[in-house]
């Protein structure tokens, strides 16, 4: 984890160098904005990488003498499946056609919102998955 780490922050000082590279140039302030938004994501991904590689054990994309067999084995726990992101997808889908059709279209698409958060957030309080 910690070369992913490292290769986001070595494209977020590439992506600042373009971006001032660019504003200076260009006098853009879109496109300028956009780059150093770009460079702050970078380095927020490569930060949070890197600190994280210091907290887990080193793994076998950390190792130049690994093989793939090495990174066999139990990832780490992944929920099971779920109904929650689809509604929210679609809710969200629907609120940010809002705009377009009208602001009246977000009054039909708050419930199913709400309802796609309230399943995502209890989803291990019922049914098959619910913890003692």
């Amino acid at each position: 984890m910690k070369i992913q780490g490292h290769m986001f922050n070595w494209l977020a000082g590439f992506i600042l160098v373009v971006a001032i590279v660019y504003g200076v140039w260009s006098k853009e302030p879109v496109g300028t904005t956009a780059l150093f938004l770009s460079f702050g994501l970078s380095i927020m991904i490569g930060y949070y990488l890197v600190f994280t590689a210091r907290r887990v054990d080193t793994g076998a994309q950390d190792d130049k003498d690994a093989d793939v067999a090495d990174d066999a084995g139990e990832l780490g726990f992944f929920s099971p499946h779920s109904w929650a992101p689809l509604a929210l997808g679609l809710g969200s889908m629907f609120a940010f056609l809002g705009p377009v059709f009208g602001w009246w279209f977000l009054f039909f698409t708050a419930p199913l919102l709400v309802i796609g958060l309230w399943l995502w957030v209890f989803e291990y309080y019922r049914g098959e998955n619910q913890t003692q």
